[in-house]
């Protein structure tokens, strides 16, 4: 980020192109697709030594990246755009409502300071939600950097708050279609027998922090609308088998809780423009062998694919009572040595 002059920032992106002909693609012959992308959108673009620069107002900056990253995508597949596809992607791109600066998926890392130092944006009027530690800050960089995410800490530090609150952000910036909360219905060492009423009012129990989390940045009726929209929606993980859900956030929260089998199933339900968010506490596994806990396995075997981000929060990250960094700090210390955490 290199300024901030009331409605005209400068954003500095980084490609991350290995080779000079997929840095060509991007460019265009001549720096020919960056004069296109300066005449159409009314931007400055100039490119120095793989680092290409933005400036403009607010809304042309967040679509001339958009635009660049779909550049940088067909590059990377080695099949560049010409002319005509890059007139089509500027076309669409500003057919979208309120397209912003913030979501970076693909080979592009575009790290929203300016988001991060406002606050996120939800429903509810003046309300803005801020990372309150350093942990919460990398873990709101690393969802906006990439399509799947993952984080792991203790009760408290924010790990589905977080989720849910850049989830609804990318959702009022039209940065994605549909919210997909999921959970699976696994009880925290209880047996709760057959709960009363149908299929919504069982599965309720086990989704509640989820709604929790939504009320506290939109109104009820809000909700309500977007539920009845299938814009917002909050499913136990057994029925996401089959799906595959394109220009969606999807939040797996309890993540621990997931078996091996149903992590690769939650996983492949990835669609295009999609992006994932996994959380989950190791140390509170309700499994009953918690070797088979899907979280573990995923981290182990995800830690270096490209485009995967993984964050550990710690008790330095906890943001409610006070108590509750002690009493994790009592509890964890033996524990966390073995439980497999990111």
């Amino acid at each position: 980020m290199s300024g901030l002059n009331g409605d005209v920032y400068v954003l500095d992106i980084t490609l991350e192109l290995p080779v000079d002909e997929q840095r060509a693609g991007v460019t265009g012959a001549g720096e020919r697709n960056l004069k296109i992308i300066r005449e159409t959108l009314g931007v400055h673009v100039t490119a120095r030594n793989g680092v290409l620069t933005i400036s403009g107002d607010d809304a042309a900056v967040g679509q001339a990246a958009a635009v660049v990253e779909r550049l940088a995508d067909a590059a990377m597949r080695g099949e560049p755009m010409n002319r005509k596809q890059l007139v089509d992607a500027i076309a669409t791109v500003t057919s979208m409502p309120n397209v912003e600066v913030g979501v970076a998926p693909g080979e592009i890392a575009m790290r929203s300071a300016i988001e991060m130092a406002r606050g996120l944006d939800v429903y509810l009027p003046d309300k803005r939600i801020k990372a309150m530690t350093e942990g919460q800050r990398v873990y709101l960089e690393e969802i906006f950097k990439n399509d799947l995410t993952f984080c792991s800490g203790p009760a408290g530090t924010g790990k589905t708050y977080l989720a849910v609150a850049a989830a609804v952000s990318m959702l009022k910036r039209g940065q994605v279609r549909k919210l997909v909360l999921v959970r699976p219905a696994v009880e925290a060492g209880e047996k709760l027998g057959f709960l009363p009423g149908d299929l919504q009012d069982k599965v309720n129990p086990y989704l509640r922090p989820l709604l929790d989390a939504l009320h506290d940045m939109m109104e009820f009726d809000h909700i309500q609308r977007f539920m009845a929209c299938d814009l917002i929606e909050i499913v136990p993980l057994a029925f996401m088998r089959g799906r595959t859900l394109n220009d969606a956030l999807i939040i797996l929260d309890e993540a621990q809780n997931t078996t091996k089998g149903q992590m690769l199933m939650f996983l492949t339900r990835l669609g295009i423009g999609g992006k994932m968010i996994v959380t989950g506490d190791t140390t509170q596994i309700d499994l009953e062998d918690p070797r088979d806990s899907g979280l573990i396995d995923a981290v182990r075997r995800l830690r270096q694919v490209r485009g995967v981000g993984m964050v550990a929060l710690d008790s330095v990250d906890i943001v409610r009572h006070n108590l509750v960094q002690r009493i994790v700090k009592a509890y964890g210390n033996a524990d966390s040595e073995t439980s497999g955490r990111i």
